[in-house]
């Protein structure tokens, strides 16, 4: 079956929207070009789709390698038969590939090697075969004694440890074991008692035993983080009828036979030292694989519900990196991000340095209009709250909120911070990096590596290659259907733009400072290193305001200005009339002709007419508008303050496999377990939701609570 065939089988997808996802691909196109600016061709699928769709043509191109490598290997050893070779190219899966390769892999030195440089094989083949011959089994082994070989018991032993390899590497034994071990097999985990777990972090899985179907993906992976820090013994156990009835249907013990003895123990010998062994690792690796794919998942999808957060443009934000004996860092920026203040408190030292750290405030806030404050959610963060709120019954106009400032000490101490920053001390680039994240949370984090966001669990224990892969996919997908202004972007930004990365982004900024800002996307051309095809998959996410050329402000690819033209000419319209007298004009328009008539007469696709119409009548329109604003507060709560039944509004903070931490005002996010979530709502980071308090655990600062529906 061709990949096309396949992958359209898998993902429900037309085999010519296939075809054409592929193609585009091989011609360097990126995700987000395709998906944004070639609807027509792919038959409008989505940007999951298209990565879907080029994640498994990669999956299948590294499986033909893979599968000509073993082709040729076995070829080569004079042992590929036609049946052989039609089996390995049906094969569909790497672990089945690699199934039908284990009898023929070069191996290092092992037991059945040695027995067959002693010639032991075709005694192996007889106790294998299960023939009646008439003779016992020592009177078969007693040709084969010699220097070599001293006695009976030695040829017979030989002879099992080859048979028993022969069974180990049987593709379909393999196959079919592991098949039935993934169903019915259990997974334990005790504590390993010569090691102390001091905080009783595993106490979970101290005796815990489930069937492998049955164990979800973030127990898989709180065994394995517990079974690598030594404190969990972890064992698969397997139901001796299925792998023995598998084995035995294919090397079937004959009770009159006179190796039947010798085949019972060699299966036995088999399954415990070879095959199980193999299986277990093989199981143990499937599983580990599902549970890092779906905490990726998890990763990705509340990293795509962060970088949406809507901004919180307008304000003058003072931002505050708390901390108590480094004192808590203050940086004031302006709406558009530019540092005006900074300065360095310690409220938490003496009564008197909190006295002095109030006034200084009290200075700052009415002098610099702060109309914002953002705290940093670390270390003395509920202190520097407490002041805020204090603070702020003398600032009734001024709000406040609680900010994830993760990976804020990364971007300190990052090159680009240098350079951002360069006068600035490491510590204090901190506290504007939390200033600026609420002002624009995408532009600000996208200056950090994903991995150090920390949204999502076990981050650290999934493959880190795979991670990063499907987050650069995310921060990528986000940044392109946002948009990006060209005059303004930083570096790190522009690199997310398809098309555009870290080279060609550095030689824009570095155009931009030497020749003043773009005055249209045209004028892109002239940055060195943009040729056609970067040029085309970038310019219609970059926005330029004010420009020269209305169009360049809209996602409407240059490409199309000439079909937006059209448009406006028969909506009678400019391209400089302002957006909100076109919409009336344009809606008339489309009333007079349907979109799929005017679509035919314009020469274009509908799905294409379509956006240009959006565009015309709302240009560069950001989606993250309709999301919802984080709450702003102004006083603050304890966890003493609340009590059960109460009912509160929250920030969704995060989201994981068992359930959704939500900041409701206090020091720490309460939890909503995944039962206590309402059908059908699926909660992501950034929502607001509202949510009763069931229980309150004042001591280990636990609050559970349910989201209402």
């Amino acid at each position: 079956m061709s990949h096309i065939q396949i992958i359209s089988n898998q993902l429900h997808i037309k085999p010519d929207q296939v075809q054409s996802v592929i193609d585009l691909l091989d011609n360097e196109n990126t995700v987000p070009f395709i998906a944004r600016y070639r609807k027509e061709a792919t038959g409008d699928l989505d940007e999951e789709q298209i990565r879907q769709i080029a994640s498994e043509v990669k999956r299948l191109r590294n499986l033909d390698k893979r599968r000509k490598t073993i082709l040729t290997s076995i070829e080569e050893q004079g042992k590929l038969t036609p049946l052989l070779k039609e089996k390995i190219l049906e094969t569909g899966t790497l672990t089945e590939l690699e199934d039908y390769y284990q009898p023929f892999k070069p191996k290092r030195r092992t037991r059945a090697t040695i027995a067959r440089e002693k010639g032991l094989e075709r005694l192996a083949e007889s106790i294998l075969r299960q023939g009646r011959t008439g003779k016992t089994a020592e009177e078969m082994a007693q040709p084969y004694i010699k220097e070599a070989v001293p006695s009976v018991e030695d040829a017979l032993a030989g002879a099992r440890d080859i048979a028993a390899e022969i069974i180990s590497d049987h593709p379909e034994i393999r196959s079919k074991v592991r098949e039935r071990s993934l169903n019915w097999a259990s997974l334990s985990s005790t504590q390993d008692p010569d090691v102390k777990d001091d905080r009783n972090i595993y106490e979970t899985y101290y005796n815990l035993k489930y069937r492998l179907n049955r164990l979800k993906p973030h127990q898989v992976l709180a065994i394995n983080r517990g079974e690598r820090a030594k404190i969990l013994k972890v064992k698969v156990a397997f139901n001796e009828r299925d792998w023995k009835s598998v084995i035995t249907e294919h090397f079937y013990p004959d009770p009159n036979s006179s190796m039947y003895e010798q085949l019972n123990m060699t299966i036995e010998d088999s399954a415990s030292r070879l095959l199980l062994p193999a299986i277990e690792r093989d199981i143990r690796n499937a599983l580990t694989e599902e549970a890092e794919k779906q905490a990726i998942d998890v990763f990705v999808a509340n990293l795509k519900a962060l970088l949406r957060q809507a901004p919180l443009s307008g304000h003058i934000v003072m931002g505050i990196d708390p901390g108590y004996r480094t004192g808590c860092k203050v940086a004031v920026v302006d709406q558009t991000g530019k540092v005006l203040e900074i300065a360095t408190i310690y409220p938490f030292k003496s009564d008197e340095e909190r006295v002095e750290a109030v006034q200084k405030l009290e200075d700052i806030v009415p002098r610099m209009c702060v109309s914002l404050i953002s705290i940093g959610n670390g270390t003395a963060s509920r202190q520097t709250e407490q002041l805020v709120a204090e603070l702020l019954k003398k600032f009734p106009h001024t709000h406040y909120l609680i900010t994830s400032e993760a990976g804020a000490s990364v971007y300190s101490a990052s090159p680009l911070a240098g350079k951002e920053l360069p006068d600035m001390d490491v510590s204090m680039r901190g506290a504007v990096s939390i200033a600026r994240r609420v002002q624009d949370p995408l532009a600000e984090l996208v200056k950090i590596e994903p991995r150090a966001i920390g949204v999502g669990m076990y981050q650290h224990d999934v493959n880190q290659r795979n991670l990063n892969e499907a987050l650069t996919g995310v921060v990528e997908s986000v940044v392109n259907q946002v948009g990006v202004d060209l005059n303004s972007a930083s570096p790190a930004l522009l690199t997310c733009v398809a098309g555009i990365g870290p080279k060609l982004a550095e030689n824009i900024v570095a155009h931009r400072d030497l020749s003043g800002a773009f005055s249209s996307r045209e004028s892109l051309r002239e940055v060195s290193g943009l040729g056609p095809k970067a040029f085309e998959q970038c310019a219609g996410f970059l926005r330029i305001r004010d420009g020269v050329n209305p169009l360049d402000a809209s996602a409407i690819h240059p490409e199309s200005y000439p079909l937006a033209l059209k448009v406006l000419e028969m909506a009678r319209l400019e391209t400089s009339t302002p957006a909100e007298k076109r919409i009336e004009s344009l809606e008339l328009l489309k009333a007079q002709n349907p979109l799929d008539h005017l679509a035919v007469e314009l020469g274009t696709g509908l799905p294409t007419l379509e956006d240009i119409f959006e565009q015309l009548m709302r240009p560069g329109r950001d989606p993250r508008a309709d999301l919802p604003q984080p709450i702003l507060r102004s006083d603050v709560m304890a966890i003493e303050d609340l009590s059960a039944g109460m009912k509160l509004k929250g920030t969704v903070r995060n989201v994981v496999d068992f359930g959704v931490f939500v900041d409701i005002g206090v020091k720490n996010d309460g939890l909503a377990h995944r039962t206590q979530i309402p059908r059908g709502i699926k909660p992501r980071i950034g929502d607001i939701v509202e949510v009763e308090i069931l229980n309150i655990e004042v001591e280990r600062g636990r609050i559970s609570l349910k989201i209402q529906a």
